[in-house]
């Protein structure tokens, strides 16, 4: 199962729309004579104009009905990609969409409404009809040139989403740079890690995946969004943590009691205490490095470069999920 958003088409410039229709209706139209032909071309133009912005519309999932987890993503990549819209999130996206879907209707109410006034003229008159209309399609089709290229901004920001599955628990990795979350992700999960990009930072997120009594388990390393203090995140990070909130089942934040990690550990903990008052899951205080200090308070202790403890704090973590998988069962 991929996210929604990974297989949308590519999306047409209006000027392709445009070309597309009237080169095929020429084809068209050479095949007949007379005012047959001048039907053949309006038809075929309009229904490529028709089926091509109405394919671009509802090609889209419909975004509200979305796991929240990828509502709140998309707001914020869109939000990243429309920095110039006046509400600039899935908000602006839904409206671009509503208008490319408005333009492929009316080159179908064009092409029904010049239809009978071609049958009743001549072949000259039906010429010029077909013109009329074709003039027409092409002014819809440019009103929305811009709707068309902001669908096409956020289809490519949208499709570099990581693959992460808000149906399979999630346990998200948090803490300052260099306490070990890499480390950490790394030694615990499989060797085929997903690394990706969110859109909006310059840095990246690892998915790493593991199994425990059959379930399989995403461990999401967040470098970029939850490694520093919250005044310190612009807009879209915050937003993008919020849709974090909706993924995680549990959280664990990293500290490094030796504070060789280059943060004093008074800052780290006040970055674990945000994270807890933010999340309303399992957050683990867990104090990597303990083969150098282990002077700090926290659930659980470990050092992955000694390979001390660490299954033991990965399922602190899976216990703390709690996650139960659904197996089918007798009513007898």
């Amino acid at each position: 199962m991929s996210h929604p958003f990974e297989n949308l088409p590519t999306t047409p410039t209006a000027e392709e729309v445009v070309d597309k229709a009237f080169s095929r209706a020429t084809r068209a139209g050479g095949a007949k004579e007379g005012v047959e032909a001048q039907q053949s071309m309006l038809m075929t133009a309009s229904n490529i104009v028709s089926d091509n912005l109405q394919n671009v519309a509802q090609s889209w999932p419909t975004i509200d009905e979305l796991d929240p987890f990828y509502v709140e993503l998309a707001d914020a990549v869109v939000g990243e990609a429309y920095p110039s819209e006046d509400d600039p999130g899935v908000d602006a996206l839904k409206q671009h969409l509503s208008e490319v879907s408005w333009a492929g209707r009316k080159a179908k109410e064009i092409r029904q409404e010049y239809e009978g006034r071609l049958v009743r003229g001549d072949k000259d008159t039906a010429r010029k009809l077909r013109k009329q209309a074709f003039a027409r399609i092409a002014d819809v089709v440019e009103e929305v040139e811009g709707d068309l290229a902001a669908v096409s901004t956020a289809r490519d920001a949208l499709k570099g989403l990581p693959d992460i599955r808000p149906d399979e628990p999630a346990i998200v990795v948090a803490g300052y740079p260099n306490v070990g979350k890499s480390s950490f992700v790394n030694r615990v999960t499989r060797a085929d890690n997903e690394i990706a990009s969110y859109p909006f930072t310059t840095t990246q997120i690892r998915v790493g995946h593991f199994e425990d009594q059959r379930i399989r388990y995403q461990l999401v390393d967040t470098p970029g969004l939850l490694d520093r203090p919250p005044e310190e995140r612009n807009e879209i990070e915050s937003q993008a943590v919020s849709a974090l909130e909706h993924l995680a089942d549990a959280v664990l934040v990293l500290v490094d009691p030796s504070e060789e990690c280059g943060y004093p550990l008074a800052q780290q903990l006040e970055l674990r205490n945000d994270i807890q008052s933010r999340f309303d899951v399992p957050v683990l205080t867990i104090a990597n490095k303990s083969d150098r200090s282990t002077d700090v308070e926290a659930d659980h202790y470990m050092s992955v470069t000694e390979d001390d403890n660490v299954e033991g704090v990965l399922q602190a973590a899976v216990d703390a999920v709690g996650y139960e998988l659904e197996l089918p069962f007798d009513d007898e």
